[in-house]
């Protein structure tokens, strides 16, 4: 293409926690500029947000309907090539059907919808119009993930045996909803993100990682919810014992009420011949251990091309030892979706590469695994089956 993509977004006005970081990873690159946006329910905040972010005045809207109506009535030449929806939980399913049914691309926080429901209509939406969408499981978008997912992809580890997938924070280890604290006090509100506080939250996140590397998909699941602060809504702590399609069984933990911790997001992988380990705090690391030889630390970086897959290098964006992190990740969710949808409009095969970023499809079994957790934590049975 010989333009920018032009991207609109539903909140994210100043007021908000995420609009700003998906502002940034759209911009990193050049390839997106934002064009138009339905920044907040407040009126005033919609509209200082917009002279902020210097948008045009007659492009600074009051809510998504009539962003999407009016964007749709524009010339092609102008109008945005896609959405970027980044309001809570429960807010997400009306802004993303209706951009699809005017023809719009999309790009959602997770987890996608409020209900497994909103989840399959979207699904199947986006298979009828052909448009594409993107879901923001940021995780995947370092590159030493990918690097795992290619080496496990590839056999070095032999036939995995056992995930390990824990997320652990202490940032809701008191009762903060009731503090003054916005973000806690929507995600703890079952109306506002939905039937499950913690695992919807942040073990998503873990259940996701756990599928994507290892290409593997969860078939039964034995899950124990908690909630720990007296007086919360929704759980704040969990555990999940998991079975996968290829015969392996692995552990999920997270909870939010782990005192000290920030975002301690780690993932063991454990096969015949070796392991591989990989935390977000130090994300350009890999740590691979060995059956029968030494042990291995892999780094991100533009010195090791000759050892690390293309996946890897394709989202590496910094020579080895300086340190790529969460906007540089939440980029290459970018990036990967504006050169795939960039090929589509040009009608070219674009790069394997580019079409790694989680999809509608990751969408759905994010909130499959919600529900079956729940379901799960409320049987008595020992396994519950993992329904889609």
């Amino acid at each position: 293409m010989n333009r920018k993509l032009r991207m609109g977004m539903v909140g994210g006005g100043t007021d908000a926690f995420i609009g700003a970081i998906h502002r940034i990873a759209a911009n990193m690159d050049g390839l997106i500029e934002l064009v138009c946006g339905a920044l907040s329910i407040n009126p005033e905040v919609a509209q200082e947000s917009g002279r902020r972010l210097f948008l045009p005045e007659d492009r600074v809207y009051l809510n998504f309907e009539e962003m999407l109506e009016k964007e749709s009535l524009l010339p092609a030449e102008k109008r945005m090539d896609f959405v970027t929806i980044v309001t809570p939980n429960f807010a997400h399913f009306a802004p993303a059907m209706l951009a699809l049914e005017k023809g719009f691309n999309v790009v959602i926080e997770k987890p996608i919808t409020f209900t497994i429901d909103e989840a399959r209509q979207l699904k199947q939406k986006v298979d009828e119009t052909g448009l594409s969408l993107l879901l923001t499981h940021t995780y995947s978008g370092y590159p030493m993930v990918k690097q795992a997912k290619q080496m496990v992809k590839d056999g070095v580890l032999g036939k995995v045996r056992k995930v390990y997938a824990e997320y652990a924070q202490g940032w809701l280890s008191k009762l903060s909803e009731r503090e003054g604290n916005a973000q806690a006090a929507w995600r703890t509100d079952p109306k506002k993100s939905g039937k499950s506080g913690c695992m919807g939250d942040i073990g998503t996140h873990a259940a996701h990682l756990s599928e994507y590397i290892t290409g593997l998909k969860i078939t039964h699941l034995c899950a124990d919810l908690n909630t720990v602060v007296e007086g919360r809504n929704l759980d704040d702590d969990g555990n999940v014992l998991l079975k996968f399609d290829n015969g392996a069984n692995g552990v999920l933990m997270a909870s939010q009420v782990a005192a000290g911790e920030e975002n301690a997001l780690k993932v063991r992988v454990y096969g015949e011949k070796g392991s591989i380990e990989w935390a977000q705090q130090e994300p350009n690391t890999l740590i691979v251990k060995w059956l029968d030889q030494p042990a291995q630390i892999l780094r991100a970086g533009s010195g090791y091309g000759d050892r690390l897959s293309s996946y890897a290098t394709h989202n590496c964006r910094t020579p080895g030892g300086h340190p790529e992190g969460y906007l540089e990740a939440f980029g290459n969710l970018y990036r990967n979706f504006a050169l795939a949808l960039s090929a589509k409009i040009d009608g070219v095969e674009p790069k394997l590469e580019t079409l790694d970023y989680p999809s509608v499809d990751d969408g759905v079994r994010g909130m499959a695994f919600i529900d079956n957790v729940v379901r799960s934590s409320a049987s008595t049975e020992k396994w519950t089956t993992f329904e889609v």
